[in-house]
């Protein structure tokens, strides 16, 4: 794990992460939420939908900006404090996508960072946009 501290961070910085939602890791966000829509459960019922088969929470999707933060950049210690999302596109079970973050401002007298955040699918499209803002990890003589 990585902890950058916020001297060390400059506009421009990002970090990336990988990953495809299976049936199974649904399911068990469905469990733990509560957030047992149809439309991620029930093959059938989604179907029907204008998605024509089942597809990932999109909250559970853009916890990938989470893990980025918490354990990449700015890493181990950061404290999360706000987070604005636009969901585009649906992301299906099994479909890779990719969840980017890159420092868009510094502000130095509270020391938060500001952070662009963008989800891709396979075919690079955009699927979710936002922005967030942390509190990094303390460095030496902070």
């Amino acid at each position: 794990m990585n902890s950058t501290p916020f001297k060390k961070l400059q506009i421009g910085d990002h970090a990336q992460l990988s990953k495809a939602f299976h049936l199974e890791e649904v399911e068990w966000f469905a469990k733990i939420t509560g957030d047992n829509n149809p439309l991620h459960l029930d093959e059938e019922y989604a179907q029907k939908s204008i998605f024509k088969t089942r597809i990932v929470h999109g909250m559970l999707v853009s916890s990938l900006f989470s893990s980025i933060f918490g354990t990449i950049l700015p890493g181990l210690g950061s404290i999360y404090l706000f987070q604005s999302m636009k969901f585009i596109r649906p992301v299906y079970l099994d479909e890779e996508v990719t969840a980017k973050v890159t420092v868009k401002e510094l502000i130095n007298e509270k020391k938060r960072v500001v952070f662009d955040c963008v989800v891709i699918n396979s075919k690079q499209e955009v699927v979710i946009t936002g922005e967030a803002i942390l509190l990094p990890p303390k460095g030496d003589n902070e």
